[in-house]
């Protein structure tokens, strides 16, 4: 411990914290905009300005470490005037469209513009204007807006993908993926994790809402929405819940009041990708091949693996993602059982992935003549939906899903965050080779919000070595490590940091909120608290699932089944991050 002074009052701090960390954890607030803690700290945008007595120059709070004996002034004269006039010089530079900017009421330079007072720019000057990059399904990176912060080039790197950089110098300085290419020419994996960085509009998803409401207007048409089990564990932070607040009920009694003709929840598809999944490791398992399984639920670390790892492909699970089983069994099954022409049939999903809109768009998910899923929104896009129709969301009652596709078990809803896809195979595949009950469902070798898990179960009297795996920049390691030798059986990975839960399409958490709150952690539990009380909470057990075997599909990974419920892949290595 050191003892410093902050504004005079003497405090004792950890050695080796910053002045940013010691000013916090004392209630003092210092303003910043490209600190994103254990992301971003590199003292870029100068907001976080400090004086220190005897130094000559101001320094930046974030990445100044505190020593023995120093006295930090936060709020003096010369360091308001500093902050002030850095953020009038990024606001000369920056295009102030904020009343039709996506990001309008929670944007970060919009709240320290309030916080320091700023009434107008005195400084104006002539400005680059760039083209929107809109050339990917999935995002629209808009550099008019950007203001360099480089939160979103952290993301991507800590990401391992580094498609995006800093380019040019100077004024011209603006961020771009390499060789100024359109982001669709690039290996970005569409993960969305630069979106939920950036503190301003210069990164977004894909406005598919339009498309929604015209065909919700069409008396033609039947509106089928799935919801992914991560949107109920952060819709409700869109209208001021605490964050981890589970909103089953009422993001039910939403989508319906928004006028979807059928609202069903995609745990039930989870639940049969569990079917699926868990028979083709049985299979692999048994006769000894194309080990390591790997999942492929989460569309961007398959696309990543597309691009930077192909010869892994044949190790990828076969298994559609839920999603777009669902969307194949609503346009095939369903369709078929309530006697609707499925070309009549528009499907919707909620997912909390900006990377779904391009995993609906890809032509290998076309089994019913036509795309199995019509429109992927995020859970932003579903908010604004909700926000614009008047709903008041808060006061909603619970209301349940409907009818066939109204039941799923706690294995489904765990899908949402890190292992809980290896969790709900266990359950499953454990009582299928055992023939008996696991003791204790909550498994919790395979929980945790480490970057690599790795855990060894003994089932039916033989070691099934499985790992889980968050974060592409994860996935290079531990598929670095089975080219060096390392056996596994079963591998979970998915793209972004914590799984869905912390998805590129979730609601977009401040930078000061996130210093002091662990997002995935709380979102995560969301998920298990709904897990812990589920009727049912084996994917086997799901009478739905059953039934939907019995009169449809035969028998897990059978003809109909490999036929609607599996697909393939593509090896895109001709561009690699």
């Amino acid at each position: 411990m050191v003892n410093i002074k902050i504004n005079g009052k003497p405090v004792e701090v950890q050695e080796g914290k910053t002045i940013l960390e010691a000013a916090r954890e004392n209630n003092i607030h210092i303003p910043t905009l490209c600190y994103l803690k254990d992301l971003n700290q590199i003292g870029a945008c100068r907001m976080c300005l400090v004086e220190i007595k005897g130094a000559r120059a101001l320094q930046a709070a974030c990445v100044y470490p505190v020593s023995e004996g120093l006295e930090i002034y936060t709020n003096s004269a010369k360091v308001r005037n500093a902050r002030k006039a850095t953020l009038e010089l990024i606001l000369s530079n920056h295009e102030r469209k904020c009343l039709t900017c996506i990001r309008n009421r929670n944007c970060e330079l919009q709240k320290l513009c309030e916080e320091l007072g700023i009434e107008d720019i005195r400084y104006e000057g002539k400005n680059i204007e760039y083209e929107l990059d809109t050339s990917s399904p999935s995002l629209v990176r808009d550099n008019n807006k950007c203001i360099l912060c480089r939160r979103c080039v952290a993301a991507c790197k800590n990401q391992g993908i580094s498609v995006i950089d800093c380019v040019e110098r100077g004024f011209n300085t603006h961020i771009a993926p390499y060789f100024e290419k359109p982001i669709n020419d690039a290996a970005c994996i569409y993960c969305g994790q630069c979106i939920v960085a950036c503190p301003v509009g210069a990164l977004y998803e894909k406005n598919d809402i339009p498309q929604v409401n015209e065909a919700i207007d069409d008396s033609e048409k039947h509106v089928v929405v799935q919801v992914a089990p991560a949107v109920r564990a952060a819709l409700g932070e869109e209208f001021g819940l605490p964050i981890g607040t589970p909103v089953t009920g009422k993001m039910v009694a939403a989508l319906k009041r928004l006028g979807f003709d059928k609202v069903f929840d995609t745990d039930t598809g989870a639940d049969l990708t569990i079917m699926e999944e868990g028979t083709e490791f049985i299979e692999r398992f048994t006769k000894g091949e194309n080990l390591p399984i790997i999942t492929s639920c989460s569309p961007g670390w398959v696309k990543y693996c597309e691009h930077n790892y192909p010869e892994f492909l044949p190790n990828l699970s076969t298994c559609k993602s839920p999603m777009e089983m669902f969307g194949a069994v609503i346009k095939s099954y369903y369709a078929e059982k309530e006697g609707i022409n499925k070309d009549k049939i528009f499907s919707v999903a909620v997912m909390p992935c900006t990377s779904k809109k391009f995993e609906a768009s890809r032509s290998e998910h076309t089994t019913s003549g036509g795309r199995d899923i019509d429109v992927s929104l995020t859970t932003r896009e579903l908010a604004r939906m909700i926000k614009q129709a008047g709903i008041d969301f808060v006061n909603l009652p619970d209301e349940q899903f409907d009818t066939p596709f109204g039941e799923a078990t706690g294995a489904g809803v765990i899908f949402g965050t890190t292992g809980g896809v290896m969790e709900a195979a266990i359950r499953t595949v454990y009582e299928i080779l055992e023939k008996k009950p696991l003791d204790d469902l909550d498994v919790k070798a395979v929980r945790g919000l480490d970057g690599v898990k790795e855990a060894t179960l003994k089932i039916a009297g033989k070691d099934v070595k499985v790992a889980i795996v968050h974060g592409t920049k994860n996935a290079k390691t531990i598929l670095e490590k089975i080219k060096n030798g390392e056996k596994y059986d079963f591998i979970e990975i998915m793209a972004c940091p914590g799984g869905c839960i912390h998805g590129g399409g979730q609601p977009i958490v401040d930078a000061r909120v996130k210093a002091d709150v662990d997002v995935k952690a709380k979102r995560a539990e969301a998920l298990y608290s709904e897990d812990r009380n589920a009727k049912m909470r084996k994917s086997h057990e799901n009478p739905v699932i059953i039934k939907l075997y019995e009169e449809f599909f035969g028998e897990p990974c059978g003809h109909k089944s490999h036929e609607l419920l599996h697909t393939h892949y593509v090896d895109r290595s001709d561009i690699r991050a």
